[in-house]
């Protein structure tokens, strides 16, 4: 059975606004656009319409009516940001979406209820993930495609399967949003609700309206739309904006700046069940000049004050060389991944406390001297090159059971020791390892191992693996060129 839900956001522009600068929603809000004096509302907020502000009219005639109303410029920026992140919301709940215009989405709600429960369950399901971006939204679900928006327009919430009509039919017509000629027909026909829209005949639509008036019959009677499903695309990188009234030329009042852009960024990716892998920061400076960093981050996470600590290190070592007048946010996403905890381990770190020993690591050394260890191509002991960390751990292989295993434990730094040879050089007595004084009771070697000959830092080395009396398995190794005993590792 065919099951649509619509996700609506009422004067979105104004939303989108009320996103960015949630202290907003307390007070009267205009977006406008245009220049001095020809200023006019683009749209407003419910506290603004309350007060007669409507799209449309002059700005002076709106200061006029609303002495205290607040008015912001309208963002493209802001109204993209607040729109994907309704599809954010929206794809953590089902992968299949509509986008059908700026703050109206639509939901395949064919099967969730195994998931997520009933069509109420799902409708509040959805309210829920938009209001976590910041966007209030209301959710309709029915049969159709049509009557899902206008069941999200009117508050109807949940719509039977097969009554559409009935339940769209008490539905004022000026809920909706016409086209002109179709409007000033139905208000000369004295047409008041969707009921009576439903009734009219179909012939006498189409001679007086055309396929507009047989159009506006079949939505009133709540019948899918002809077109068909485009379904939406993830994009490959998840965007944050803010455009700045005033230039910031401290790192105070724009690691503010990059707190808000940052939950409102977080957001949107716990809402889809996804996580930072990568930050890029891109910073607009006066004159037209840009400031870009790119962090890679060692853990993939979705909590906003630890990304903060690293930007705000980031910046601390490499400010911006000029005042800044906007801010983007760009996260590279990965799907988030339960981790099994296993038996025995040591819980691993939280990702605050990583993050933070990062970023300071990185204030004191620079990024470059922050990394995990690689192997290197050589035969010496301990050889390592810097590489970047990466946390993704391959899932160990079964061992078939009873099948012992001898791990070498190695010293860092190894133990200098004492060792007694017998007549062919072999170990015999070892002094000061895991005992004062042991004997020798099995031996395995030497291996040597050498490099580096052509260089100041050459070196040479013989190794050998031993059975002390004491009941310990050692690995002794003696430096050539300084004739030197150590105690390499302990075998468990």
């Amino acid at each position: 059975m065919t099951r649509v839900a619509c996700v609506w956001v009422d004067a979105f522009v104004a939303a989108a606004a009320e996103r960015a600068e949630p202290a907003l929603r307390e007070h009267p809000l205009a977006v406008v656009t245009g220049a001095a004096p020809a200023t006019r509302v683009v749209e407003a907020n419910a506290p603004a319409r309350e007060r007669g502000i409507r799209p449309g009219i002059p700005d002076a005639a709106a200061v006029a009516r609303c002495p205290q109303l607040i008015r912001r410029p309208v963002s493209p920026a802001c109204a993209e940001a607040a729109r994907r992140a309704l599809l954010d919301a929206c794809y953590g709940v089902s992968p299949r979406l509509e986008d059908v215009a700026p703050g109206l989405v639509h939901v395949d709600a064919a099967g969730l209820g195994r998931l997520v429960g009933g069509d109420a369950a799902i409708a509040e399901r959805l309210g829920r993930a938009a209001r976590a971006v910041g966007l209030p939204a209301r959710v309709g679900v029915a049969g159709t495609r049509a009557a899902a928006r206008i069941a999200a327009r009117a508050g109807l919430g949940v719509i039977v399967a097969g009554g559409e009509a009935q339940a769209l039919a008490p539905v004022p017509v000026a809920t909706l949003d016409w086209p002109a000629d179709i409007a000033h027909a139905l208000g000369r026909w004295g047409v008041a609700t969707l009921g009576e829209l439903a009734s009219l005949p179909r012939a006498g639509l189409a001679a007086r309206l055309g396929a507009a008036g047989l159009a506006a019959h079949d939505l009133a009677r709540g019948m899918d739309d002809p077109a068909p499903w485009t379904s939406w695309t993830p994009p490959p990188f998840w965007e944050e904006a803010q455009e700045l009234d005033w230039e910031i030329d401290a790192l105070g009042p724009l690691v503010a700046v990059l707190e808000r852009v940052l939950e409102r960024l977080t957001a949107r990716l716990s809402a889809a069940h996804l996580l930072a892998d990568t930050l890029e920061l891109r910073l607009a400076l006066t004159g037209g000049g840009h400031h870009a960093r790119t962090l890679a981050l060692a853990s993939p996470m979705d909590a906003p004050r630890p990304l903060l600590t690293l930007l705000e290190h980031d910046l601390g070592a490499r400010p911006p060389q000029g005042a800044v007048t906007a801010v983007a946010l760009q996260a590279s996403p990965v799907p988030r991944r339960a981790v099994p905890g296993r038996l025995g381990r040591s819980a691993p770190p939280a990702e605050r406390d990583l993050a933070t020993v990062l970023a300071r690591l990185v204030t004191l050394v620079g990024v470059e001297g922050v990394g995990a260890v690689a192997l290197a191509d050589s035969h010496r002991p301990d050889a390592f090159l810097p590489a970047r960390l990466v946390l993704d751990v391959a899932p160990e292989t079964p061992r078939p059971a009873g099948d012992a295993v001898l791990a070498l434990r190695r010293l860092r730094p190894p133990r200098r020791v004492r060792v007694t040879t017998d007549g062919e050089r072999r170990p015999a007595l070892v002094y000061g390892a895991l005992a004062a004084e042991a004997r020798v009771v099995g031996c395995a070697g030497p291996w040597r191992v050498s490099g580096e000959w052509w260089d100041a830092a050459a070196w040479a080395r013989d190794e050998w693996d031993v059975a002390l009396s004491d009941g310990a398995v050692c690995r002794l190794a003696r430096d050539l060129r300084a004739g030197e005993w150590y105690l390499d590792g302990v075998y468990d």
